[in-house]
């Protein structure tokens, strides 16, 4: 398991962690060594055969016409900005309530976000609060499918194509989320995915891949993420280096095999949560929109005395997450465009309330049933000391 998320716990054990990524080497660890010593073996290291089989694969399991291969879904949602031509002068409007990568390609393309609502249901972006926030500086729309959770696409493209904004879906939680029967990633002009480790269909290091549908913005992507040149040594433009590793895309080819069966063992786990709580009025789990598919990259409950309860579950081997606690609009990176306390009061709100539990596919039913009982008994902890 990636240290990263226990430096607060220290010496503490974790007994139910949020994800064990050894569980699923476990059970396709071969398949993904043999593939990874072809490589090895071939030479061939960068923009091989595997990145090229990928991008085939990948397109046709989203159902999108492109998909190009990069270093990171940041690097997938900053060159989408690039691509059409969104830059400095320019706003956009997405959500303060997910990890600063959607918000820092705006500020690394020279765009300025603009922070709207969001939906206390769904954490995602709220397309009633969108166009109170339109300007005529407004250039695009980033709706973020947070946890794995589909934000309201046709609500989104309707307002878009009235007022003639892109749309660049942050999928980066949500490979094989749909909406309406469509999967995410399809419906903007670009879809950006993650490969990083914890994501549902994730790598053994960084990377990441862009869709789309029309064959002059992929081309743009292909000569953007090549220092800006479609021709070897021609370069027409600043461009960046963001090429997915070759032996990332053969590890992620072997597990894309996998990830309809993995997300579907997600839901069941979530739904097994939710028989579970469903005793407990004072935790409220996730809220599934009318007619989406969500991937539960994250089951993240509400609850009073959040920080306290996290505190107790840590201390007890259960490795709750918080994602994430201070919303964008707050954080000293945007302390320049002027957002102050009680702005986005739902997203600032929900930021102190919200906790992920573990949530792998690999997550069994008595650990499941001790995850519970352990929130149950720590939110009653909380509630006496109060």
């Amino acid at each position: 398991m990636l240290n990263y998320y226990y430096r607060e716990v220290e010496e503490k054990v974790i007994m139910i962690p949020i994800l064990d990524s050894k569980r699923q080497y476990a059970q396709i660890g071969k398949e993904i060594e043999k593939e990874v010593l072809e490589v090895l073996a071939s030479g061939s290291y960068i923009l091989g055969k595997h990145n090229k089989a990928l991008q085939e694969e990948f397109a046709n399991f989203v159902g999108s016409k492109f998909s190009l291969g990069l270093n990171s879904g940041t690097d997938a949602l900053h060159l989408a900005l690039r691509a059409l031509n969104i830059g400095r002068g320019d706003e956009v409007i997405t959500t303060a309530f997910t990890f600063v990568a959607t918000a820092s390609a705006i500020g690394l393309a020279g765009a300025t976000p603009v922070f709207v609502e969001i939906n206390e249901e769904t954490f995602n972006i709220d397309p009633e609060k969108i166009e109170a926030a339109i300007t005529p500086k407004t250039k695009a729309i980033i709706p973020v499918h947070l946890y794995g959770q589909p934000a309201e696409m046709d609500k989104i493209m309707e307002i878009a194509k009235r007022h003639n904004l892109r749309v660049i879906e942050d999928c980066c939680q949500a490979i094989g989320a749909q909406y309406k029967g469509q999967q995410v990633g399809t419906f903007g002009d670009f879809g950006c995915f993650s490969f990083y480790p914890t994501k549902n269909l994730g790598g053994m290091g960084d990377g990441g891949m862009i869709t789309c549908n029309d064959e002059t913005l992929f081309n743009r992507i292909v000569a953007l993420r090549n220092h800006g040149g479609a021709i070897r040594y021609y370069h027409d433009e600043l461009g960046v280096n963001s090429r997915l590793d070759e032996i990332q895309a053969a590890i992620i080819r072997v597990k894309l095999n996998y990830i309809k069966e993995w997300n579907e063992k997600r839901r069941a786990n979530a739904y097994r949560y939710n028989e579970m709580f469903a005793k407990y009025p004072e935790i409220q789990t996730p809220k599934e929109i009318d007619d989406s598919y969500c991937v539960y990259h994250q089951y993240t409950i509400k609850i009073e005395n959040r920080d306290e309860v996290h505190k107790l579950l840590l201390e007890k081997g259960i490795g709750a997450m918080i994602y994430y606690p201070v919303p964008l609009h707050l954080q000293k990176l945007h302390k320049e465009l002027g957002y102050k306390v009680g702005d986005l009061p739902k997203t600032e709100k929900d930021t102190t309330l919200v906790m992920s539990l573990p949530m792998f596919p690999e997550l069994t039913v008595e650990e499941q049933q001790t995850v519970v009982n352990t929130v149950v008994e720590c939110l009653n902890l909380t509630k006496q000391t109060v």
